[in-house]
């Protein structure tokens, strides 16, 4: 059985606070913490019921919990079996752009959306994401939960947008609702893509910085796309032709 001060370390953990000032996060979930013993993440601890722990012989630091104490440390009305305490990676260090597209997030702030756009991502083989600060954290629980294991490929980095567009000599392409259609862009393997703000859109002093803007022609009446769903399209539209 955890002890009380143990239920209350693991549960700090899930606020973002927290999470930065002792570098850890929290996973749960069978196919995320597959997921992240077959990645270059560091685990520190982790607490499953028995049949998982028998069922994953190999591993290390796993500490047998059962349900009643699973259920205290989990974010879930249903705890999923197993949780671990992982090691964050540094998210400040910029990848090099120079060598494929690169997705820019300009203010997603919905953690499901932030978790769809990196599954997404993970889906089209783009590597890299850089996000302004008041993006939503990648090691939120919600997003760790919706990326299904896809944060483990893709790398996220947070950085001031204007100070990383203004030195850049990459194509910088936005997704605005005054774009050209999508259709006309050409086959891009290098450049940067500015997803913006779910409400708001790409905010003016970014959309300075933007060479190409882009939109995907609307045939019903919503009056936008999900953030999420059209970096889907574009990027399709990018990497089909």
């Amino acid at each position: 059985m955890l002890s009380r001060n143990e239920v209350k370390y693991i549960q700090s953990l899930y606020h973002k606070k927290n999470r930065d000032k002792e570098g850890l996060f929290i996973a749960e979930g069978v196919k995320v913490i597959d997921e992240l013993l077959s990645s270059d993440f560091k685990i520190t601890k982790i607490f499953s019921l028995s049949d998982w722990k028998e069922s994953h012989p190999y591993v290390t630091n796993v500490i047998e919990v059962d349900e009643a104490s699973l259920n205290r440390i989990s974010n879930f009305e249903t705890p999923q079996k197993v949780l671990a305490i992982v090691e964050q990676k540094n998210t400040t260090q910029l990848p090099n752009l120079n060598t494929s597209i690169t997705l820019i997030l300009d203010g997603i702030q919905d953690p499901g959306n932030l978790g769809t756009i990196i599954r997404t991502a993970d889906w089209f083989g783009i590597k890299n994401i850089i996000a302004s600060p008041d993006t939503a954290d990648v090691y939120n629980p919600k997003v760790v939960q919706s990326t299904m294991g896809s944060f483990t490929r893709v790398n996220m980095f947070y950085h001031d947008l204007e100070t990383l567009l203004s030195f850049q000599k990459i194509k910088v392409i936005g997704a605005m609702l005054d774009g050209d259609n999508f259709s006309e862009l050409q086959k891009h393997e290098t450049c940067l893509l500015v997803i913006g703000n779910e409400s708001k859109g790409i905010r003016p002093y970014i959309q300075a910085y933007i060479q190409q803007k882009i939109t995907i022609p609307k045939i019903g009446n919503a009056e936008s796309l999900n953030a999420a769903v059209a970096t889907g399209i574009i990027l399709w539209e990018m990497l089909s032709h």
